[in-house]
């Protein structure tokens, strides 16, 4: 569990193409940011349940995700609030958890942080493959720069790591 007030959740899985999204851009701001005060970057991956406990901690969540709402891959996509999914549906096997019944979950414990936003990209390929298409490849530097200006509208100062910096 985190005491961060902002939780950076990256989900899905890298080995579905572009469904890898989110786990591959917290990677890159690992690696792009130094420590960050009361900001918590998670690698969500697939752990299902398992990130309820963060979000559960956090005051404001920003997920960060291949996000398909048909407008063509590589378009930048933001949710916030009620536009972001959050339902219950009965399943064949209690493997089959998905962020938007995660996020159920928190809403009917009313410990859904009180900021949640999802920053994504469409995807173009979802399928078994290692690595993000071209589209969504070309659209990353794009996602990154809308997740610093929201983090910065939450009053966080993300800074370039020192490598980054003295590169």
């Amino acid at each position: 569990m985190t005491d961060a007030e902002t939780v950076v959740l990256g989900v899905g899985s890298p080995l579905m193409g572009d469904d890898g999204l989110g786990v591959a851009v917290v990677d890159m701001l690992r690696d792009r940011w130094d420590s960050v005060a009361g900001l918590n970057l998670l690698d969500g991956g697939t752990w299902g349940m398992r990130v309820l406990p963060y979000i559960e901690g956090a005051t404001r969540l920003l997920i960060v995700d291949a996000i398909a709402n048909g407008t063509g891959p590589g378009t930048l996509i933001r949710l916030e609030g009620d536009e972001i999914p959050k339902r219950l549906r009965q399943k064949l096997s209690p493997h089959q958890i998905e962020l938007s019944e995660i996020l159920a979950v928190a809403q009917l414990r009313d410990t859904l942080p009180s900021e949640t936003v999802a920053l994504g990209i469409e995807p173009a390929r979802v399928e078994l493959h290692d690595g993000l298409s071209p589209e969504v490849r070309a659209a990353v530097p794009g996602l990154i720069a809308a997740i610093d200006d929201q983090l910065v509208a939450w009053g966080h100062r993300p800074e370039p790591a020192r490598a980054t910096a003295d590169a």
